[in-house]
């Protein structure tokens, strides 16, 4: 049973603020939570002068000061570390395999919304089937977020089974007792271009379809959730941009990766890409399909 939620510490304030993250979510879930490290032995020749002992002990004592000043946060949290030598993205996606949750820090873009996206990060989102949530400093765990009543969004597709992806959205909503928000962008269809002129009651036509469409998307879900304020919306545009503009003031953004292999590898998806690079809060990547 994955009844655990593993965090990604390398000592820098991104890991520790996804840990600080990470801790009260375990604490949400009541479940423990595991502390993880991993190094590529033997380093880059850019870092000359470090043995291996010197790097054990770097990373030991990333692993202690978090666990400690996790544990003076939540003392009744059952907390694990392990240190690991090998390609991080490779320990992390490992690590994640029997856990319920990976967190792992990400930078913000300075002054700005939004995430730079390390290659760590990117390789261990498309490497594992298990939920993936990044984190930046600028997510301050005891500031607005979903253990403090902020909405969870949650982009939809009336065009594919994405019930993993609404799942994760309600159980995190129904727990952390926040509002949910699902969000819906739709084009015309391609046929449209060819049309002379343009009908603006197709448009609206077509919106209130949509609109019933993802009405009934989200009406076993209610059920199932009834103590979920539910709110939708549904947008003509790209459902990347209108997802980034709902992630202002929200606790938690989920978005969905499609399991799709190909001869170069695993890939994000431009949905979860955009959402990934531009959001202005944690993001959560769920495998499905």
């Amino acid at each position: 049973m994955k009844n655990h939620v593993t965090v990604g510490v390398d000592g820098s304030p991104e890991s520790r603020a996804a840990a600080r993250w990470a801790a009260r979510e375990a604490v949400l879930r009541q479940v423990p939570l595991r502390l993880v490290h991993a190094v590529d032995w033997p380093l880059d020749p850019v870092f000359p002068g470090l043995g291996r002992q010197d790097v054990d002990r770097w990373a030991d004592q990333a692993l202690t000061e978090a666990a400690q000043e996790l544990r003076g946060h939540h003392p009744n949290l059952e907390i694990t570390t392990r240190c690991l030598t090998a390609r991080p993205a490779a320990a992390l996606a490992a690590e994640a395999a029997d856990a319920g949750l990976l967190v792992l820090g990400s930078r913000g873009l300075g002054g700005l919304v939004g995430f730079i996206v390390g290659s760590v990060a990117m390789s261990t989102v498309v490497a594992t089937d298990t939920p993936v949530v990044l984190v930046r400093v600028a997510d301050d765990p005891d500031g607005p977020g979903t253990g403090s009543g902020a909405e969870v969004v949650v982009g939809v597709d009336i065009h594919e089974a994405c019930d993993r992806v609404l799942s994760f959205a309600f159980e995190e909503a129904d727990r952390s007792d926040c509002p949910l928000r699902a969000v819906h962008g739709w084009k015309m269809p391609a046929a449209y271009s060819y049309v002379p002129f343009f009908d603006p009651d197709n448009e609206r036509y077509i919106g209130r379809s949509v609109t019933h469409m993802v009405d009934d998307m989200l009406l076993p879900w209610k059920h199932k959730f009834p103590d979920v304020n539910v709110s939708h919306n549904v947008f003509m545009g790209s459902a990347g941009e209108h997802l980034v503009r709902a992630s202002q003031g929200a606790g938690l953004v989920v978005v969905g990766r499609h399991v799709r292999r190909s001869p170069l590898g695993a890939h994000l998806g431009s949905v979860a890409h955009t959402v990934l690079h531009h959001a202005a809060a944690p993001v959560a990547v769920i495998a499905h399909g």
